[in-house]
């Protein structure tokens, strides 16, 4: 007796009406009981569907013929949009990713914090929304994405192009590196230091690394830029000889006399994380500074080095802390605790409307940074400690420190361990300012510290055009 051959002819669904974003920023339409997530696609799309992945409930689809064209749609910028997995909602008027944002916000708050959300204010979205990033890191691999050209080619038995690339990861492959020509992501030069970085390499020969052998010379490219006009760039080798390093850069001084920092970094190791390793500077300093204005002719500047944390859209980090300031409402003689302090950012930022400010970062290195800021700024008001957070703020860390009239906290996609929860519900600050870059575990959170406080304002902030990502802050009051 045979078996029954199992049908694998793809489901395809015509006629299909886009109505909702998803939180990952694939398109939502229904077919019978079936949701299916569908990439690419715009809520007012009507569209023809292959089914790519079923379950019981939901289906992930991609699009086949677009029949009816949103009026939210507009032409794509980017030449590599839709392969590259950045600004995946360039195809979506500005406007409607706004409105999208501050939904996701909305639903997450409401269905898993049982949030009251009818007083919701608007979403601040960002002034500029090409060009915003101050910090980009890039991937060198000699095993570059194929585009349909190349697949064309290999079919037909032609010679490729050369498998080097110089660019990002391709979403869900971390071996496949997709060639970038032109990202709208960071400003000038940026696009210039990559393209030349990478003819350089090309011209003399160093090899690109394989990322799945650990083989090859060039590893990554970062470049940093800042509101100052600095510029830093830093060159990541794996096996290179010194002299082939001394090559590159002594080539990026040349050829960008306007970089403020040029350091590289030898890494060994088998992922692309460089918080353990040495840098050496070549040439310039070894940071660079950002600087925000705090009003009345103030401001407070930032030293940002190559591991440093930073917000990476430096106008909508202003306004993110400038929102955060004006929640927490601070007279100036309050004692604040600035949770997930990172390099002291919001710290410095409210130091001088406050008494004191406490800041907490797991991070070492962050918080000497911190430290530094503090003493750039000639800010002698603050105190920064660094280690887990659930193991520094005990009852003796208050005791010692005294009990905060206000909390400014800043975790980071996880939200907060529930012993920190559980010390902020047993500390019983006047005010909770809550910034976080996932509304879902936020809004977790926010359950959880209703217990003693009630949620009294919340402001969604743009800090990702085209993206899904969205930050918030809550103002929480004590009960």
């Amino acid at each position: 007796m045979s078996r029954k051959r199992k049908n694998t002819e793809p489901i395809r669904i015509s006629g299909l009406s886009i109505i909702d974003i998803a939180e990952e920023g694939k398109g939502v339409g229904k077919a019978d009981e079936l949701v299916i997530f569908v990439d690419k696609a715009v809520p007012g799309d009507v569209v023809d569907v292959r089914l790519v992945k079923k379950k019981k409930n939901f289906a992930e689809a991609v699009i086949e013929t677009l029949h009816t064209p949103s009026a939210l749609r507009q032409d794509a910028f980017c030449s590599h949009f839709g392969t590259c997995g950045g600004c995946k909602w360039q195809h979506m008027q500005y406007s409607a990713q706004l409105t999208y944002k501050q939904k996701s916000v909305e639903s997450a708050l409401q269905r898993l914090g049982k949030v009251d959300v009818s007083n919701i204010e608007p979403i601040l979205g960002s002034g500029q929304n090409q060009y915003y990033r101050n910090k980009l890191e890039y991937t060198f691999s000699n095993k570059r994405w194929l585009d349909a050209a190349d697949m064309v080619d290999q079919a037909e038995g032609r010679e490729m192009n050369a498998l080097n690339a110089l660019g990002f990861h391709v979403p869900g492959r971390f071996d496949k590196i997709l060639g970038i020509d032109h990202c709208y992501l960071q400003a000038d030069p940026s696009n210039q230091i990559r393209l030349k970085v990478r003819d350089y390499a090309l011209q003399h020969n160093l090899s690109f690394y394989d990322l799945r052998n650990h083989e090859g010379e060039m590893r990554n490219l970062i470049i940093r830029t800042s509101s100052t006009g600095e510029i830093m760039v830093g060159v990541v080798f794996a096996y290179a000889e010194q002299e082939q390093i001394d090559g590159l850069m002594e080539f990026l001084e040349a050829t960008f006399p306007e970089i403020t920092s040029l350091q590289y970094i030898v890494n060994h190791k088998k992922n692309d994380t460089i918080f353990d390793q040495d840098v050496i500077t070549y040439a310039g300093r070894d940071h660079i500074f950002e600087e925000m204005s705090l009003g009345n002719g103030k401001s407070v500047k930032y030293k940002i080095g190559i591991k440093s944390f930073y917000q990476t859209n430096s106008d909508q980090a202003y306004e993110l802390y400038r929102i955060t300031k004006e929640f927490a409402d601070l007279k100036g003689d309050e004692l604040v605790y600035d949770l997930y302090t990172g390099a002291g950012t919001i710290a410095n930022f409210v130091a001088h409307s406050a008494k004191q400010v406490v800041g907490v970062e797991y991070v070492p290195s962050a918080i000497e940074d911190a430290k530094f800021n503090s003493k750039l700024n000639g800010i002698d008001n603050t105190i920064f400690y660094a280690g887990d957070m659930k193991d520094i703020l005990t009852r003796d860390f208050i005791a010692v420190h005294g009990k905060p009239d206000v909390v400014i906290t800043d975790p980071p996609r996880a939200g907060m361990h529930q012993d920190v929860v559980d010390r902020l519900l047993e500390m019983e600050a006047e005010k909770i300012v809550y910034v976080s870059c996932n509304a879902a575990t936020q809004a977790r959170d926010l359950a959880l510290l209703t217990e003693k406080y009630e949620v009294v304002r919340i402001k969604p902030v743009d800090m990702f055009p085209h993206t899904q990502h969205v930050e918030n802050v809550v103002l929480l009051k004590l009960k």
